[in-house]
């Protein structure tokens, strides 16, 4: 569930990256042609649009974060309710990470 969620977030915010980066060209394209009141009113839309772009990122920071301390007392409570599952676990990931190093 927490996948199908990181993939929704994940979409939002690229689909919010896409319609910042559209904008922005779009406003940069017409600011070559703007002065005085319309180059102020330019720059204000360009602000609000960064203003969005920064509000996804921080939901999404904040929504990526509360997953990863539930993944890790998720763990943290495997670990205590099989410690010696999850001791042979780590030895086995140990002695194969071993393996590779010592291949190079």
């Amino acid at each position: 569930m927490a996948k199908k969620n990181t993939n929704v977030d994940k979409e939002q915010l690229m689909e919010e990256f896409k319609a910042l980066v559209a904008d922005t060209e779009q406003l940069l394209q017409h600011s070559a042609e703007l002065t005085g009141d319309k180059a102020e009113e330019l720059r204000g839309q360009i602000n609000s649009s960064l203003k969005r772009a920064r509000q996804a990122l921080s939901s999404t920071e904040q929504a990526m974060l509360e997953r990863g301390k539930e993944a890790l007392n998720s763990s943290e409570e495997y670990v205590r309710e099989h410690p010696l599952q999850s001791l042979a676990i780590g030895a086995g990931v140990g002695f194969l990470l071993g393996l590779l190093v010592s291949r190079r």
